[in-house]
């Protein structure tokens, strides 16, 4: 193993293995601003738990623009220095991102061994606790050295002084060496793991295609981290996957399976959770995940209904599919989580969101009518066809079963007589066998 990859392994020690830190969590109240200042640091909290910290502190300050030399003003950069001093605090967490001079200087202000990183260092870090695929791994750690590259000064300077140690912010550039990196090393190795990314991506690519080669309308579950896609994936087609109560519990896209009552086959993707304030070096890391919303057919946008940000956090989903362009595919909101909100909220909320599904997946609430929505929308394109399939033509009347909706089935003299709703994708395989009644 060489020093570089050490370097890694040293530093990709679990929640488990480390003592919890202490954060002093930094917010600025800017004028125009949609998310408010207090749901915004109380997410910041979450996510430094969710990296294996405790939030000991938490400030703020208001201004027009942040300040270009320590984010925020002198005064108040002393103030957070004391904070780290009185709670003994180890991590200084800004819920903006720095640029690479905020950083430094914020640093030489704090109190030694305190680390400052920002929101967006947080949620890297965060991504690279929880990737477990080679892809996810690849794409996270491309997005820590694109993220590191500008920032290569203060950080040697900042590992010059031995304050990474462990813990929150220092899961970081699984792959740089320490002082002897420099930035033409960081290109290099940015260089080879986009070419990593981009084999492993071309495998993905050809999964896709065969996904998409056998005409099976195609769900993705889309929606704010934590909105409990996992838990509906589940819940609708046994799948098993990890799904915990934490902000990015799972990162890594998975497709199972549904049957719809009519017997029609779909397939539900389950993809990584939005943010707000998402760094953009992940959306453009995390490319080829996202590309299965992209590739869809129909869109749950799922939603915590239980969330007094929920609104907010549909408005953080809505922009993060318009950055992939993925605008334009149906979509149909789904809000999860009625149990944890009564029935008399729940009847409120269908009088504002008439076209919206409500669901519990811990329940089992609504989850029928949902599975009969994508069934509508799936089967609305559908031609309907009469069909007369010769016998030695098993293989269309599987596909018949599998991909339509059978209305009536007689075996005659000459082959399969079938009545059914096809998608314009399917009917054309059934061209030569129409009867006068289906044409």
């Amino acid at each position: 193993m060489s020093e570089f990859e050490s370097v890694i392994t040293r530093g990709c020690t679990t929640i488990l293995e480390q003592r919890r830190e202490k954060a002093v969590l930094v917010g600025i109240d800017r004028p125009g601003t949609t998310w408010p200042l207090e749901a915004s640091l109380a997410e910041l909290s979450r996510l430094v738990d969710t990296a294996g910290a405790d939030t000991v502190a938490t400030t703020s300050q208001k201004v027009d623009s942040p300040n270009p030399r320590t984010f925020v003003g002198s005064g108040k950069a002393e103030e957070i220095a004391d904070l780290c001093r009185a709670y003994a605090a180890d991590l200084v967490v800004f819920d903006d991102e720095l640029t690479p001079s905020q950083q430094s200087n914020m640093e030489r202000t704090m109190p030694k061994d305190v680390k400052v990183i920002d929101r967006t260092a947080l949620i890297l870090d965060i991504f690279a606790l929880h990737a477990t695929s080679k892809e996810g791994r690849l794409q996270v750690r491309l997005a820590q050295n694109q993220y590191l590259l500008p920032r290569l000064r203060g950080m040697w300077a900042h590992l010059a002084s031995n304050r990474m140690g462990g813990g929150v912010g220092s899961r970081f550039g699984e792959g740089e060496s320490q002082l002897e990196v420099d930035r033409r090393m960081v290109r290099k190795r940015i260089t080879s793991i986009k070419r990593e990314l981009e084999h492993v991506s071309k495998v993905r690519a050809v999964q896709r295609e065969s996904r998409y080669a056998s005409n099976t309308f195609k769900v993705a579950l889309a929606g704010y981290t934590n909105a409990g896609k996992s838990s509906l994936l589940n819940n609708m087609t046994n799948a098993e996957v990890l799904s915990y109560d934490k902000l990015f519990a799972t990162l890594d896209s998975t497709t199972r399976k549904l049957v719809l009552p009519e017997g029609r086959e779909v397939t539900l993707t389950d993809t990584v959770g939005f943010i707000q304030k998402l760094p953009h070096t992940l959306v453009d890391a995390f490319k080829s995940t996202l590309e299965e919303v992209v590739g869809a057919d129909l869109i749950l946008h799922v939603v915590d209904v239980s969330s007094n940000e929920f609104e907010d956090q549909m408005i953080a989903v809505d922009e993060v599919l318009g950055q992939i362009k993925a605008q334009e595919i149906d979509r149909v909101v789904v809000f999860n989580k009625c149990d944890l909100i009564s029935e008399e909220q729940i009847q409120g909320m269908r009088t504002r969101f008439p076209n919206a599904v409500f669901v519990s997946s811990v329940t089992n609430y609504g989850i029928d009518d949902l599975i009969t929505r994508i069934g509508l929308i799936a089967s609305s394109r559908d031609r309907r066809l009469c069909a007369l399939v010769p016998y030695s033509k098993g293989d269309l009347v599987s596909l018949a079963h599998q991909q339509c909706r059978i209305i009536s089935e007689e075996y005659r003299e000459d082959g399969t007589y079938l009545v059914m709703l096809a998608s314009p994708a399917i009917a054309v395989r059934f061209n030569d066998y129409l009867t006068e009644e289906g044409e």
